[in-house]
Parts: C-alpha cells; sequence; structure tokens
C-alpha cells in the first residue's frame, strides 16, 4: 500500500457520511388553537426531513410538505388504514398539504415508493419514516 493515511481518511469518510445521511430527526406536531396539528417537512434525494413525527391520536393532522427543486420525482406515501390513514400524493415544489386524523396509537412507516426497474427503489436508498402516533 502506498498510501495507507489517505485510505483511512477515505474511509473515515465515508463512514461518518453515511452516518450523517441516515440521521434521524424527530419532530412533535403541535396542536394548533384551531385544534389542528401541524407539521412542515422537506422531501429531497432519498430524504424526508423530518423522517419522525409525533402526532396525537383522535387529533386532525396538516403536514405541508414541500420537494426540494430537481428532476428527480418523489412522492410520500402513508398506509395505514387501520389507523385512519390512507395516503398517496405526488410531490413537487410547490408545497402540498396532507389531511388526516389518525384513529389508532401505533407506529406507522412513510415513504417514497419512486424508483426505477432494477436499481434501488427511492425507499430502499432511506427515502422514509416513521409517524409516531400517541395517545
Amino acid at each position: 500500500m502506498r498510501h495507507p493515511k489517505l485510505l483511512a481518511v477515505l474511509f473515515l469518510f465515508v463512514i461518518f457520511s453515511a452516518a450523517a445521511w441516515a440521521e434521524e430527526k424527530q419532530v412533535t406536531a403541535q396542536i394548533a388553537p384551531d385544534g389542528v396539528q401541524r407539521v412542515e417537512m422537506i422531501a429531497g434525494s432519498y430524504f424526508f426531513d423530518p423522517n419522525r413525527l409525533v402526532v396525537k391520536v383522535n387529533v386532525p393532522v396538516e403536514i405541508k410538505i414541500t420537494k426540494q427543486a430537481g428532476l428527480v420525482p418523489h412522492d410520500i406515501i402513508f398506509k395505514a388504514p387501520e389507523a385512519g390513514i390512507d395516503v398517496s400524493e405526488e410531490l413537487g415544489t410547490d408545497p402540498r398539504v396532507i389531511k388526516f386524523t389518525p384513529t389508532k396509537t401505533g407506529e406507522y412507516p412513510f415513504y417514497c415508493d419512486k424508483g426505477l426497474p432494477f436499481v434501488k427503489s427511492h425507499r430502499e436508498r432511506g427515502m422514509e419514516g416513521v409517524l409516531i402516533v400517541t395517545p
């Protein structure tokens, strides 16, 4: 090996970059005076920010989500019909507001289901999160 220090530095860079990329960010929705829980999200190159949302059961939720500029299409899927949540929304650079009222506590995944054949889907690349419904 001609450059062991360079290889060590590159290795550490890759490890720390991967850890930062997969970082979890949790936000608890606040209930507004009108009784609605509101959260803002950004979707981008294979991420949702935040990727963990905490909301209360039986209280209406509004998620305002915007996709970062770019050519790659994204969507957001919440599939938990047993909890009153069934959302599939295409995302764009103009904000979209998603509305639902969770009827059951628990943890429910959300994700982007876009992707091309024979390559990892956006979800497999880390574009997913968890909706946590609390009492």
